[in-house]
């Protein structure tokens, strides 16, 4: 190839770059030109306006439109009739909540009586009460039972002043200091009235007249500074007067009033069997009888007897379950042994109706002959340094807390379990040393108590012919934590418990 023919190529390959590093220019309006591409770049954007209405009428009248409106609007009605159907086979098909039976103060938890109130705390008589007013709402208590706080002489009908307060354990400014503080926490105030304590609570039956005469005056007074109720002894004698309906309308009064908190008539009776209390309930009219029945049956099957007696005759919100309760004894001194004391006291959370405690019996308070035991304060204290210590007094002290302790747990568990609270009652087994009995209500969480105050071991077969029970239950609460460790399971069909063991058990409805 010549040299002219290679000069003449380069120049080509030359021209042809260069034409594509050439800026575009323009070929006509909104046209770019990059070698033959060309490209229409809109000058503004396009903005959708939608349809119109006209064009939105004709589309909505095509047959194809139709026919989906009227899909969609079937359908959506076929859908709201099978859910309002599916509501009502819900609500026809669940079952059916029972009604909670009307249940009052005296009914929530247990009442606590301080017969002697120098002895409760140090001789400092009402103003002693207010002090611990805590510790005792801590208890889950609903109701103090005090006193008797009038000025009597044993025997002597004639020194009987039902509203002049013994100067010895306060005035009547105490009390309403007391009465303010303990309404704030929830806690009732009951009197003791009984007009001759420790002696024929009546003096003798030529004096019950003027006696129940003096007693409705006195119910008038203290009632009228505040007082929740009151409490009397000797409710066989003293309901069969002719007198008696005077001073029960006195306490009573009008109970039409259904946002007015009632005030109690707590009526107390010894030595007699659950038929005798029943039909003395009836007649007397009191709003809760506190019996002994429990302590003239040493046997179980004596026991359950008188239980499911009660029960079956009356309602369990007039019911009051107490050990020595109605004589002042305290439950350690009744049930002799210490070990026995927290058996004890889950049977009485347990059972139907309201449990009844002396000050003391949440420690295992011992009774000390004839004087009033003093009540011990420094369960929760730590040793003062220095201390000698004795193995026995920390033994004993470590017995207090744990009553204590247990007492607490069974009494704020009561107040919030409604089987416990107003549960119906199933008997499942008794013998000359044990009981267990079944608590349920409606659709609530089922508790089951077995008590052995026995000396020996014993395998209890629970059931009950009417009721379908489970083959286990959970432990809740157990006296024997090494066999019987709280939520593990146990058989209902051999359960086995120790000499002085008692365990609270549950399960769930099905």
């Amino acid at each position: 190839m010549s040299k002219d023919t290679e000069v003449d190529m380069k120049d080509v390959e030359l021209n042809e770059l260069d034409q594509e590093k050439l800026p575009m220019t323009g070929d006509g309006p909104g046209a770019e030109k990059n070698g033959n591409l060309k490209l229409k770049v809109p000058e503004e954007d396009v903005k959708f306006t939608g349809l119109s209405k006209e064009e939105l009428m004709k589309v909505a009248g095509t047959p194809g439109w139709v026919r989906t409106r009227w899909v969609l609007l079937v359908l959506f009605w076929l859908g709201w009739v099978g859910m309002l159907a599916g509501a009502i086979v819900i609500i026809v098909q669940a079952p059916r909540c029972k009604p909670i039976p009307e249940m009052n103060w005296w009914n929530q938890g247990p009442l606590y009586q301080i017969a002697d109130l120098d002895a409760f705390n140090h001789d400092k008589g009402i103003k002693g009460v207010v002090e611990v007013l805590d510790r005792l709402n801590q208890l889950k208590v609903k109701g103090l039972v005090l006193g008797p706080l009038h000025t009597v002489q044993q025997d002597q009908a004639d020194t009987l002043d039902l509203v002049s307060m013994d100067p010895g354990v306060g005035t009547d400014q105490d009390l309403l200091v007391l009465l303010d503080k303990a309404h704030k926490k929830g806690i009732s105030v009951v009197l003791n009235l009984t007009p001759n304590p420790g002696a024929d609570p009546w003096f003798s039956s030529d004096h019950l007249p003027k006696v129940l005469d003096k007693l409705g005056d006195a119910a008038e007074h203290w009632l009228g500074k505040g007082v929740d109720g009151v409490q009397v002894s000797g409710l066989a004698a003293a309901s069969a007067s002719p007198d008696w309906s005077k001073f029960q309308g006195v306490v009573q009064g009008n109970r039409t009033e259904v946002d007015v908190k009632k005030r109690a008539l707590i009526g107390v009776v010894d030595g007699q069997d659950s038929s005798a209390v029943s039909q003395l309930l009836n007649s007397s009219g009191v709003d809760l009888i506190l019996s002994d029945v429990l302590n003239n049956a040493n046997s179980g099957i004596e026991r359950a007897k008188s239980i499911h007696g009660l029960i079956s005759t009356q309602k369990q919100s007039s019911l009051a379950w107490g050990l020595g309760g109605t004589l002042g004894n305290h439950l350690a001194s009744v049930v002799k042994k210490p070990e026995l004391v927290r058996l004890y006291q889950l049977m009485l959370f347990t059972l139907p109706g309201t449990p009844v405690f002396n000050y003391g019996d949440e420690l295992g308070l011992v009774d000390q002959g004839s004087t009033s035991p003093k009540m011990l304060w420094d369960t929760e204290e730590e040793d003062v340094e220095g201390a000698v210590k004795n193995e026995t007094a920390e033994a004993q002290k470590t017995h207090r807390l744990t009553c204590r302790s247990w007492f607490k747990t069974l009494s704020d568990l009561r107040g919030k379990e409604r089987s416990l609270l107003h549960g119906d009652y199933f008997p499942l087994h008794s013998s000359s040393s044990s009981l267990a009995f079944l608590r349920l209500w409606d659709q609530s969480e089922r508790y089951l108590t077995a008590v052995n105050w026995g000396s020996a071991t014993l395998t209890m077969v629970l059931n009950y012919t009417e009721l379908s029970l489970p083959e286990q239950a959970k432990v809740k609460l157990s006296t024997d934590p090494e066999n019987l460790a709280a939520d593990s399971s146990v058989s209902l069909g051999k359960l086995q418990l120790g000499p002085g063991q008692a365990v609270l058990l549950t399960f769930p409805f099905a």
